[in-house]
């Protein structure tokens, strides 16, 4: 029997999509057919940001696609050489705020110490951040435009 899955391929640790691989295992021929597509805008203004840590008292990220976006703005913009020699340790510096562990886990595998990521919700992390921020300086929040306004408007509340 053949199954159409209306989603984007995600491989796993084996190399293939586990939506693939498990209805397989059951005899049942999966094609996945993507329905959204996705375009960044606006690297060259985060990647300039990303360049002045100076200028942010800390980061948040609160989804992987963030954590994608400042991936692709070190790779494109061949960063990622002052990243491992300076900006990286100019960000550890600060906090490195981030929603769930799944972002957590990526946002370390770009060599950063993460905090937060057990609030679960950004209402939480909101919460957390205003009670642990200090700084005068701006937190640095890439995001979409399609972000729910609980975090930017506790913070802004709060003054964070």
């Amino acid at each position: 029997m053949k199954v159409l899955l209306l989603k984007d391929a995600k491989e796993d640790d084996c190399g293939q999509d586990p939506y693939i691989r498990e209805l397989g295992l059951y005899g049942l021929e999966a094609t996945l057919i993507p329905v959204l597509s996705f375009e960044f805008l606006s690297l060259p203004s985060f990647s300039e940001k990303l360049s002045h840590p100076e200028d942010y008292g800390g980061l948040i990220f609160t989804s992987p696609r963030a954590v994608e976006a400042a991936e692709l703005c070190l790779e494109q913009n061949n960063k990622t050489e002052v990243w491992e020699r300076s900006l990286k340790e100019k960000w550890n510096a600060k906090s490195v705020y981030v929603v769930g562990n799944a972002t957590a886990s990526l946002v370390s595998k770009i060599g950063l110490d993460t905090e937060g990521e057990t609030c679960g919700n950004a209402e939480k992390l909101a919460e957390y951040i205003c009670s642990r921020e200090s700084s005068a300086l701006p937190l640095l929040f890439p995001c979409g435009n399609l972000k729910r306004e609980i975090l930017p408007k506790a913070l802004k509340d709060k003054e964070a």
